[in-house]
């Protein structure tokens, strides 16, 4: 886009000032940014619109859970589905926190007596 200037020489001042003047390029755009706001959605593409940024923010539908292990007292985190409840990932995985007590149960390590 190419902007043109003109010089105009201030009275009293002896220096020159630069002003821009708009080409067609400027014209067509502002011309342009009118037509589209005076342009009028129908229902079904506000709707597909709204559809497709649903499904684009679908996967950030999700919360956090903090859980704590009954045997190691120890906490895990749950990734849930906000909309379903269904758990998407545990850290680290409730299966490994039960075989690590189970482990350290046979073991003896978690010992909670005196004897």
């Amino acid at each position: 886009m190419e902007i043109k200037t003109i010089s105009n020489q201030l009275p009293g001042i002896g220096k020159q000032v630069q002003q821009p003047v708009e080409g067609k390029e400027v014209k067509e755009l502002k011309e342009e940014k009118k037509e589209q706001k005076d342009k009028v959605h129908t229902k079904e593409q506000v709707v597909q619109q709204i559809d497709q940024l649903n499904d684009f923010i679908m996967p950030v539908k999700t919360n956090l859970k903090f859980q704590l292990h009954d045997k190691l007292n120890e906490f895990y985190v749950q990734i849930v589905d906000s909309t379903s409840d269904e758990v998407i990932r545990e850290i680290p995985s409730k299966d490994f926190l039960d075989r690590y007590a189970a482990t350290a149960e046979l073991l003896g390590f978690m010992v909670d007596q005196k004897i």
